[in-house]
């Protein structure tokens, strides 16, 4: 756990060997995300960035995409991106704090999260950061843990676990790591100015011993023929919402970056990222370094 003066508390997966997560017996959650992930985001645009993108696991999706960013707070999992995914001239690697995104405003013609806000305590501010950057139009593909999932009822039912899947407030069941009711979710989107357009319930069948018995693209296969149905009820453990973006409040920024430090609008150069108040950010080729820390900041 990380945190930065100014920002809450920060979930760090600096050091961490996230691929081997996925590798441990996840085929089937992966697949079902896919299905889920290529169904509501546009096949292409311009410009799209994915915050909390670990690994790059979800990024051969984007292949329609002309400018690519994959984004995350760990450095480590940065570079695990770019080893995977350098060759790809179309990509770009930063190291930032979803609470200070170092993009001007509307500059994205789509943002995607996923596994990602449910490490995030202050959910509105870091949804308002996301609508800042993305264009009037633009489309925001948010995956959220829900709380309001069947085996979270059945556990409140027989008195397993004392807090209500019912109740609109988010759960906190492990330091940093929150579960949300739907329409809890969908109230903060509204208010930080997106509307909401399509949706889809996923991993109906996340238990042992389905994944046991019945292949793992198989398995996929058949969430994804109950996915967009199931979005009506939303007993699922992970929800996928596609959200649009409304009108946008000021004028779109000029340029691409901005300084995290003072918010004023940057510019790329060879081996760094510089403002206007003097902020240096590092760059190594298609490696950029813009976490607001003092250390990093010269």
């Amino acid at each position: 756990m990380s945190e930065v003066q100014g920002s809450p508390p920060v979930c760090d997966y600096e050091g961490t060997d996230y691929e081997a997560f996925w590798r441990a017996g996840r085929t089937y959650e992966d697949l079902a995300e896919r299905i889920a992930l290529r169904a509501l985001l546009p096949p292409q645009g311009h410009r799209l960035v994915e915050i909390g993108a670990g690994f790059g696991r979800l990024a051969d999706l984007y292949a329609g995409y002309e400018e690519v960013y994959l984004l995350d707070y760990a450095r480590t999992q940065v570079e695990a991106a770019q080893r995977r995914w350098g060759h790809d001239r179309r990509f770009r690697f930063v190291v930032a704090d979803l609470y200070r995104l170092p993009f001007q405003p509307g500059v994205m013609d789509a943002v995607v999260m996923v596994r990602v806000i449910h490490h995030v305590q202050d959910v509105p501010r870091a949804l308002q950061e996301i609508r800042g950057i993305l264009r009037p139009g633009g489309i925001f593909v948010l995956e959220f843990a829900s709380k309001r999932h069947l085996k979270a009822i059945f556990r409140y039912v027989i008195r397993a676990q004392s807090w209500s899947p019912f109740s609109l407030e988010p759960v906190e069941f492990a330091p940093l790591h929150f579960d949300f009711h739907p329409a809890w979710m969908r109230a903060r989107l509204e208010e930080a100015g997106f509307r909401i357009r399509r949706e889809r319930a996923v991993s109906h069948f996340r238990h042992p011993w389905l994944k046991r018995l019945i292949r793992a693209p198989w398995l996929a296969r058949m969430d994804g023929w109950v996915q967009e149905v199931g979005a009506l009820w939303k007993l699922t453990p992970s929800v996928f919402v596609q959200a649009e973006a409304g009108p946008m409040e000021g004028s779109r920024g000029e340029g691409l970056w901005r300084c995290p430090a003072c918010r004023l609008p940057a510019v790329e150069q060879e081996e760094a990222v510089r403002c206007p108040a003097g902020h240096r950010w590092p760059r190594e080729g298609s490696l950029y370094i813009l976490r607001p820390l003092d250390e990093m900041a010269v």
